[in-house]
Order: C-alpha cells, then sequence, then structure tokens
C-alpha cells in the first residue's frame, strides 16, 4: 500500500479564480485534514485564523487546515511539513495542495514531488487542477505558453467566471480545452463553489485504487483519446498541440519500453506534455506516466482492469507528431525481446532499426 501523502497542485492564470477557489476549500470542512501550500497569505483571507501560529510561516486555521507560504526551498517546507506532523506539532493531514502562482509553469512543483529523494519518500503526486477564466481564457491560450501547458498536464480543469460569460463563449472555450487535453474532467465553479470530492484524487498510486477498473478508467480516458484523433479533430489543434492515442497487440519487453520513454523524455520532454497508458509487459499489466522529462515510477496491477490485453497509450505533445512518436515506438518496445530459458538477446536488424529510430530522437 502506498502511504505517501498525495500532492495536489492548483494553478491557472492571472485573475482565473485561484485564491477564490482556495478560499471556499479552507472553508470547508472536508478538507480540515489538509496542508495547504500558497504563494502570500496577504491573497488567502485568514479571517478564521486561530491565533495559534507554530512558525513564521505556518498557521493553524479554525477548521484543522494547516496553511503555509513557499519563502524557501518547496522541499524544505514539504519536509519540514512532514517531521512537524511526525513529531505531533502539527495535526495528522492527509493532503498537501499547492497553489501555484498566476505565471507558474507547473512542470518544476510536479518534477519535485515525483523525483526528489526526500519528497519523493513521503509524498505522491496526485492531481493537477487547473483554473480557466471563461471570460479571458481564449484570449490566454493564445497568447501565453504557460495557459497551453496548464491545461495540458491537468488532470481537472475548472471553468470560473461562467456566470458573467456569454453562453456561446463558454461552449467554445470547453470545447478548446477539451482538444487540447481530452483526458482532463471539465469543472465549473461560480465564486469558488465546486465539489471538493471532485477535485482531488485524481492520481493513480500502487494500492490506492490502481486496481478499481472504473478509476482506472477515469485516470487513463483512452476512449476521449482516440475520438481526439480523429481526422475530423484535426481542425481544433492548438499551438501545435496534438492528442492521440496507441494501441499494440503484441506484448512489450519492459527495458525496450524504459529505454524509448527515457530517450523521448529527455530528448524531446518539452514537447512531450503528457504520456499516459496500461502496457502488456511481458504478460503484466503496467500502468505508467511521463510529464516532459518527469517519468513517474510504472505501478503493476494486480489484474487487469477489462479483457483487453493490448497496450494502451495516450499522448499529448506540441510539435511533436504521432507518426514520428510511433516509428520510434515501433523500433525500441521490441528492442530487447525475452527467450525464456536463454540470455536476453538482439537481433541486428532490430538493433539496426533501434540505432535509427535513436537518432530521429534528435
Amino acid at each position: 500500500m502506498d502511504g505517501r501523502v498525495p500532492v495536489s497542485l492548483i494553478t491557472g492564470c492571472l485573475g482565473s479564480g485561484k485564491t477564490t477557489l482556495l478560499n471556499r476549500l479552507l472553508a470547508n470542512r472536508a478538507m480540515s485534514d489538509t496542508a495547504v501550500i500558497i504563494n502570500e497569505f496577504g491573497e488567502i483571507g485568514l479571517d478564521h485564523l486561530l491565533v495559534t501560529t507554530p512558525t513564521e510561516t505556518t498557521v493553524l486555521l479554525e477548521d484543522g487546515c494547516i496553511c503555509c507560504t513557499v519563502r524557501g526551498d518547496l522541499v524544505q517546507t514539504l519536509v519540514g511539513l512532514y517531521k512537524r506532523r511526525g513529531a505531533g506539532g502539527l495535526p495528522p493531514f492527509r493532503r498537501v495542495v499547492i497553489e501555484t502562482t498566476g505565471l507558474a509553469d507547473p512542470v518544476p512543483i510536479i518534477q519535485t514531488v515525483a523525483t526528489d529523494e526526500q519528497a519523493a519518500r513521503v509524498y505522491r503526486l496526485d492531481t493537477v487542477v487547473t483554473l480557466v477564466d471563461a471570460v479571458h481564457g481564449s484570449a490566454q491560450i493564445d497568447a501565453q505558453d504557460e495557459a497551453l501547458k496548464q491545461i495540458g498536464v491537468a488532470d481537472r480543469i475548472v471553468l470560473t467566471k461562467t456566470d458573467i460569460a456569454a453562453a456561446q463563449s463558454v461552449a467554445a472555450l470547453r470545447d478548446r480545452i477539451v482538444s487540447i487535453n481530452p483526458g482532463a474532467a471539465v469543472l465549473t465553479a461560480v465564486h469558488g463553489v465546486v465539489d471538493a470530492r471532485e477535485l482531488f484524487g485524481a492520481g493513480l498510486a500502487s494500492g490506492s485504487g490502481a486496481h478499481d477498473p472504473e478509476r482506472f478508467s477515469r485516470w487513463l480516458r483512452h476512449e476521449a483519446y482516440v475520438a481526439a484523433s480523429a481526422p475530423e479533430h484535426a481542425r481544433h489543434r492548438h499551438g501545435g498541440i496534438q492528442a492521440f492515442a496507441a494501441m499494440y497487440e503484441q506484448p512489450i519487453t519492459g527495458s525496450g519500453f524504459a529505454t524509448w520513454l527515457t530517450l523521448l523524455a529527455s530528448l524531446r520532454g518539452p514537447q512531450l506534455l503528457r504520456c499516459k497508458g496500461l502496457l502488456n509487459i511481458e504478460g503484466r499489466p503496467v500502468a505508467v506516466h511521463a510529464v516532459q522529462t518527469v517519468i513517474h515510477e510504472p505501478v503493476e496491477l494486480e489484474r487487469w482492469p477489462d479483457d483487453d490485453r493490448r497496450s494502451r497509450l495516450v499522448f499529448i505533445t506540441r510539435g511533436l507528431g504521432r507518426e514520428e512518436i510511433e516509428r520510434t515506438f515501433d523500433a525500441f518496445r521490441l528492442a530487447i525481446p525475452r527467450v525464456e530459458g536463454a540470455p536476453r538477446t538482439i537481433d541486428p536488424a532490430q538493433y539496426a532499426q533501434f540505432l535509427d529510430a535513436a537518432r530521429r530522437f534528435r
């Protein structure tokens, strides 16, 4: 069982309503077991603050939430919270929510949580929540690379200010969002009101719902990517972003896939907004997830979520074509075949194809 504390991000452009949403969440008793990391206390309404101030940068709210500012290194803040919880200096929070700045690229925070040696030992990435302003969202998508990236890496997308935006504009914006990230659930929040239970819990952790077929299906959402990759949806692509799905009939070698994904993330990471999938690794079901250069630890499932034994991968890319991904993947996935009772070998023709694919990444 994965006992690490789940960490969720709330991101979005300036004016998208992050502070309003967070204030609502802090007032919700369902969030009372939450530690909240924000950029500045001044943006958050702390009228319900207790007199207790454990440290200069940590406050305990009436509802039990722990609220911090990031004045130093994020790792130090996260590890410090965890140590103080273990020592009894803070309530036993069960999740952490980080609010980013409006111009923030969420990927470095994702990378910190997922790969830092100290943080990853006790925390795991759960949900990336991106807020999109229904009034200005389309213009921000056109003008700001950060807006595209925030949408592309999201698990949940929350449309705000829909009460003051034209219904036709809201519908068009929703279509744009779905074309960029068909795998994200799109919610609506008016004045910050949204069901907290729908915001979080999107991550796939070993022993934490990974073997629930319904939850796994919501996490992967392969069908949504299949629909988005249809030719008739090509006109909806924005900023060179493509969302598509791929399926493979034969089992894949773990070594070949690991080599391929590592090369893809390291050499073309800025163009790989997201990759998720369920792979048939030599007969075993394995869930994989990557965000740009960040490759999350694979999760081997106890059983297949359905009767389908094909490998399923979904992608959100920018300036990285489907044909290039599929061509290189075909070379790597069987590059080091495993023969029962014999050492791992590689066919010379496959090896030549392997090297050619590696050169194409550059």
